[in-house]
């Protein structure tokens, strides 16, 4: 079984660690009667569904992921979003600085047939390809920016500039960063149910299933019953 799935171009996902299992939390929901198990039986998963059903989701915050995951800044600063706003639900977040860190900067770059019109009706989200001619314009322009970015970047570090400022010369949004993100078993699959739907933004949506991917197994049980009574 793989602990890591790779994302768009240069990006992936990787489990580095789980702490319990289903057996978790049907223990922690039981501990209040002084029960306990070490096996998954049919009334365990049972009594998990029930939880999910019902809304009585801190058992569920008694199982973590920690995640890396390796994306463009576009798709970090969305992810981020459930940290900020997620202290019931247990989160923590690491990140990579250029503050810190020279290491070659990589880039997301759609491909010609990857690039999205704006949607009519609406001031976010996406509408419909754009026909592969017109995406290779804006590839070509997008690397050619970047390129021309890089070098303006490599210049000021030889000049003797900080770190911390040459990185301003890099194009933000694109660029990939690095990061570990732990979070309860409720936390993700929060995550899931809202960036799994179809609205989200499609780069994130390639991430989010790398996620239920690596962390399905871990949790068959809980993960399923707790993401079909999370809404999107």
């Amino acid at each position: 079984m793989t602990d890591r799935i790779n994302v768009l171009n240069h990006g992936y996902v990787r489990l580095v660690d789980v702490m319990g299992s289903d057996v978790t939390i049907a223990n922690a929901a039981r501990v209040s009667y002084d029960k306990q198990t070490d096996i998954l039986r049919d009334k365990d998963e049972r009594l998990i569904r029930f939880l999910a059903r019902e809304g009585h989701t801190s058992p569920f915050r008694h199982a973590t992921l920690q995640f890396e995951v390796y994306a463009p800044l576009m798709v970090a600063r969305q992810w981020w979003k459930y940290v900020v706003g997620s202290d019931h639900v247990m989160d923590s977040w690491n990140e990579s600085s250029r503050r810190y860190i020279t290491e070659e900067p990589k880039f997301y770059i759609p491909r010609f047939s990857e690039w999205r019109s704006a949607p009519e009706n609406s001031k976010q989200g996406s509408g419909l390809p754009l026909h592969p001619q017109d995406g290779e314009l804006f590839t070509k322009r997008l690397f050619n920016h970047i390129k021309d970015s890089e070098e303006l970047y490599e210049d000021a570090v030889e000049h003797g500039i900080a770190p911390e400022q040459a990185r301003l010369f890099l194009p933000a949004y694109g660029m990939y960063v690095r990061w570990y993100w732990t979070a309860s078993l409720q936390s993700v699959a929060h995550f899931l149910a809202q960036r799994l739907s179809d609205d989200a933004q499609v780069e994130i949506q390639e991430y989010a299933k790398a996620v239920r991917q690596l962390a399905e197994p871990k949790f068959p049980v809980a993960l399923t019953a707790i993401l079909a009574n999370t809404k999107g």
